[in-house]
C-alpha cells in the first residue's frame, strides 16, 4: 500500500494540470447533472399542487355552499351517480377522491409560518369550509369534453377546475430546463471521459518503465492499476464535493432566500430533494472516472 500511495501521489503531482481540467469538468457536468435532478423533483411538486395535465378536477358541495348548483352537501347516493358516471366515461383512465381533511392538510402546508391560525375556534379555515373533490385523470389530454359536460350538471357537482393547461406551460418550460441540462452535462461528461484517458495515457507512459520492471517480476493487472483507480477516485470525489457545494449554494441562496415567498403559489424544492440530488451527484461522478479507467488500463499498462 505504501507503493500504491506513494504513485497516486506522484501522478497526481505529476499529471497537475489534467487533473485539475478533469475535476473543472467535472464539476460542471455533476452540477448540471444535479440541476436537472432538482428540476425533476419541482416538477413533481408542481404536478402534486396543481394536478397532472391529464387531470380534471370535480369540487363536490358542501355544507352552506354558495354555488347556486348546491342545495346542500354532496350525499352518498349523488357521490355513487358522479362514479358512475366516471367510470362509464370512455375518456377517464382513473379518478380518486380528495376529502375535505387532505385538502385542509395541503391548504396548511402552503402556510407553514401560520399554523396556528388554522387551530383553535377562530381559525381561518376549518377542514368543513373546503370542498371535497374528485380528481379525474384522462387517458389523452386532447379528449375531455364529454366528461367534463357529464359531471358539470351533475348533483352535488359545484364546479369543475380545468388546469391543464397552465400546468402543461408550467412543466413544459420546467422540462424544457431540464432537458437542457441533461444535454449539456451528457456533452461535459464526454469530455470529461476524454480527459479521463488522456490522463491516464501519459500517467501510463511516465511510468512506463515502473510498469515494465513490475510485469516482469510478475504483479497483477489490479496491483499496477490500483494508482490510477485512486487517481479517478479522488478527481471524481473532489468534483462531487464541488458540485454538492454548488448545489447547496443554489438551494439556499437560491431557492430559500430568493423564492421562499411564493411557496403559497408553487411548493419549491427542498433539502430533502437536495439530497436526492446529491446522492444522484454521487453516483454518476465515480462512474464517469472510474468505468473509463477500467476500461483503459488494461490497454495502457501492457508493455
Amino acid at each position: 500500500m505504501r507503493y500504491v500511495f506513494s504513485n497516486l501521489g506522484q501522478g497526481l503531482r505529476r499529471n497537475l494540470t489534467m487533473h485539475l481540467a478533469v475535476i473543472l469538468t467535472l464539476f460542471v457536468s455533476l452540477s448540471l447533472v444535479g440541476f436537472g435532478a432538482l428540476l425533476t423533483r419541482q416538477t413533481d411538486r408542481i404536478n402534486d399542487q396543481l394536478g397532472s395535465n391529464l387531470e380534471i378536477t370535480a369540487f363536490l358541495c358542501r355544507k352552506k355552499d354558495p354555488s347556486p348548483q348546491c342545495l346542500g352537501p354532496v350525499t352518498d347516493p349523488q357521490k355513487q351517480a358522479i362514479v358512475k358516471v366516471v367510470e362509464e366515461s370512455p375518456e377517464v383512465a382513473s379518478y380518486r377522491f380528495e376529502s375535505q381533511q387532505t385538502a385542509f392538510d395541503k391548504t396548511k402546508a402552503l402556510f407553514p409560518e401560520e399554523q396556528d391560525r388554522f387551530e383553535g375556534p377562530n381559525a381561518v379555515v376549518r377542514p368543513q369550509d373546503l370542498r371535497e373533490s374528485l380528481w379525474i385523470t384522462l387517458k389523452d389530454p386532447r379528449e375531455f369534453e364529454g366528461i367534463t359536460s357529464a359531471i358539470v350538471g351533475l348533483d352535488g357537482v359545484a364546479s369543475v377546475r380545468d388546469q391543464r393547461d397552465l400546468v402543461d406551460k408550467i412543466t413544459h418550460t420546467v422540462d424544457l430546463l431540464r432537458w437542457s441540462a441533461v444535454v449539456i452535462a451528457v456533452v461535459l461528461g464526454v469530455a470529461a471521459l476524454l480527459l479521463v484517458a488522456n490522463t491516464i495515457r501519459l500517467a501510463a507512459f511516465a511510468r512506463r518503465k515502473e510498469i515494465r520492471i513490475m510485469r516482469l517480476v510478475g504483479a497483477s493487472t489490479i496491483y499496477i492499476a490500483l494508482p490510477f483507480l485512486l487517481e479517478a477516485l479522488v478527481t471524481a470525489v473532489i468534483g462531487v464535493l464541488f458540485s454538492g457545494g454548488a448545489l447547496a449554494a443554489l438551494q439556499y441562496f437560491g431557492v430559500e432566500q430568493r423564492f421562499s415567498d411564493y411557496q403559497r403559489l408553487v411548493p419549491w424544492v427542498d433539502w430533502h430533494d437536495y439530497l436526492f440530488a446529491l446522492v444522484v451527484v454521487a453516483i454518476v461522478g465515480p462512474i464517469i472516472t472510474l468505468l473509463p479507467t477500467l476500461l483503459l488500463t488494461r490497454k495502457y499498462i501492457k508493455v
